[in-house]
């Protein structure tokens, strides 16, 4: 991918790439194969927990044939019990994507992970590195009492300070670390990371299901899940302590079922706590899609077919 004077990396990928997104059980993989034959596209997985080797029945992966049918990426590329940053992500989501497009190829970014698809569009702030020495004096002062963080942050940014709570110790340091190295307060180089696309500008789809709709099918793959032998695939995540972190263990339906293995919930209860639990990460997906406006709504009634939206988002691109 080739970056033009006075273009960001993110904005070349947010006028050049197709992305795919909605909430979980939306039917994003079907639509994604569908639309990417349509469009001569290969896919770069846009999924958080689709990273992770061995985590397949839970992150509901695309199937062997749907992968055989186009070419995917990001998928199956760290072990679970490795650490994987937003950061390290969108290096390598780039690379992939260069890839992609020197072969000629389109690139359709597929998945529900807000935050990804936030960092693809719009970059990431990381600010300046760490000062050790600065970060302990701050912590010393704070603990001793001489030093009051939240109102010493208030004085130079207070947009920061509202933001943040009086004991969010953490980021109240990196805040007050970000202005004494840089002069400028956080808030103000946070929000040139805000700046949304024109949604014509892009291609930025959202799967929109009426709510009624989306929890049956949330409740249905689920069920689906469980029948495919979920329980098995932790078990055998399970058996090797080292392979599953405490981030791999936090993914949801997994800590739900080794909840149950733990003995703490019935079947019955985790397979309702799991469906439960479903319901309210869509919502939280929602509010996140809501606050990009670069997403295009794609509204989706029962019993449409996968390619018929394909061919329903194909038609809204000039």
């Amino acid at each position: 991918m080739v970056c033009r004077p006075n273009h960001s990396p993110s904005m070349i990928i947010a006028q050049e790439c197709w992305f795919l997104t909605g909430p979980t059980a939306s039917g994003k993989t079907a639509v994604a194969v569908s639309l990417a034959r349509e469009i001569g596209a290969e896919i770069v997985s846009m999924d958080s927990m689709a990273l992770y080797r061995g985590m397949d029945i839970g992150t509901a992966k695309p199937t062997q044939a749907e992968r055989e049918a186009v070419p995917h990426h990001l998928i199956d590329v760290t072990e679970p019990s490795e650490s994987y940053s937003v950061a390290r992500y969108r290096d390598e989501a780039l690379a992939a994507a260069e890839r992609i497009q020197a072969r000629g190829r389109e690139v359709l970014f597929v998945g529900g992970t807000p935050l990804y698809l936030k960092a693809l569009l719009r970059g990431l702030f990381e600010g300046p590195e760490a000062d050790w020495e600065l970060r302990r004096s701050l912590e010393a002062d704070a603990a001793s009492g001489q030093l009051d963080l939240h109102a010493e942050l208030a004085q130079f940014d207070p947009v920061a300070a509202e933001r943040l709570h009086a004991n969010d110790t953490r980021r109240l340091i990196r805040a007050i670390e970000v202005y004494r190295l840089t002069g400028t307060p956080i808030s103000q180089l946070q929000r040139e990371f805000e700046r949304a696309h024109p949604a014509q500008a892009t291609r930025v789809f959202e799967l929109q299901w009426p709510r009624h709709e989306l929890n049956r099918r949330i409740d249905s793959r689920v069920e689906t899940m469980f029948a495919a032998g979920l329980v098995a695939e932790v078990q055998a995540l399970l058996a090797d302590r080292a392979r599953l972190s405490r981030t791999a263990r936090q993914a949801l339906g997994y800590r739900e079922v080794i909840a149950h293995l733990e003995g703490r919930y019935t079947w019955d209860e985790t397979v309702e706590l799991m469906k439960t639990h479903t319901r309210q990460f869509a919502r939280r997906q929602l509010t996140w899609f809501r606050s990009l406006p670069e997403c295009r709504p794609v509204t989706c009634t029962a019993g449409i077919r996968a390619e018929e939206v394909g061919s329903l988002i194909r038609s809204m691109v000039a």
